[in-house]
């Protein structure tokens, strides 16, 4: 049977009646769209630029360069002494939380595919089961607890930076280095972490020197803090029309 079609709807509405009040009108279960502002400030955090991917690059590097001089093991500890953690604290300060940890995640991939990039020429999976793997899980976990601290001040000191060096630069590295290294060897815990007193020094000199070398990297070139945020498009277009000439 052929639906009875109305014809005595008019074919304006009225001007001062919204469209979607009339009770003629026909009424749309479409949701919403979401606003270009709400969208960017969701997906801008977790969003990989080419630049990113760069400087992830670039840091995973930089963790391979500081293991070049070698490692020293004193009185013979199981876990050398390495420059390398350096590269941790300023991944973290410098990428931020996940993407700090994501560069030396990238770092760990390529140790693990066999690139002798650990200090002493280690690499392949046989590390991820010595003494070290401790210290190897805190490299990630240290970039991603140095880049929340960071990200979390409005500015960047010296002071807030060696604060969240220390932190997750040596904190959690020691957290998680000293029960695997115990478990790995069968050595006491107390008697590890005893051993473990000799790295204080050496870490807390790479601290400062990390907190150092991250704001004169953001004075000389502000774009490199991870403290930036970038600006929605209808925020941007605010500004540009408060800016221009009235026509």
């Amino acid at each position: 049977m052929a639906r009875a079609v109305r014809t005595d709807l008019p074919a304006e509405l009225p001007a001062d009646v919204p469209a979607s009040e009339h009770p003629d009108a026909p009424v749309s279960h479409e949701p919403a769209p979401r606003s270009a502002g709400s969208e960017t400030s969701a997906t801008s955090r977790w969003r990989i630029t080419a630049a990113d991917a760069a400087r992830i690059a670039t840091f995973a590097a930089l963790t391979a360069v500081l293991g070049m001089p070698g490692s020293l093991a004193l009185f013979g500890n199981a876990v050398p002494i390495t420059l390398q953690t350096l590269g941790v604290m300023l991944a973290g300060a410098l990428l931020g939380a996940w993407r700090g940890a994501l560069a030396m995640l990238t770092f760990l991939a390529l140790v693990a595919a066999g690139l002798p990039l650990l200090s002493g020429g280690r690499g392949g999976p046989a590390v991820f089961v010595g003494p070290s793997v401790g210290y190897l899980i805190g490299f990630v976990a240290g970039a991603a607890v140095v880049g929340l601290i960071v990200e979390r001040f409005r500015t960047l000191t010296f002071w807030r930076v060696l604060v969240a060096s220390v932190v997750g630069g040596m904190l959690v590295m020691y957290a998680l280095g000293i029960p695997l290294q115990a478990l790995v060897t069968g050595f006491p815990l107390q008697t590890v972490a005893t051993g473990s007193l000799i790295y204080l020094p050496g870490d807390l000199l790479k601290a400062v020197i990390a907190a150092s070398v991250t704001v004169g990297v953001v004075r000389a070139y502000p774009a490199a803090s991870p403290l930036r945020r970038p600006q929605s498009p209808g925020r941007s277009t605010e500004q540009r029309s408060a800016a221009s000439p009235a026509a």
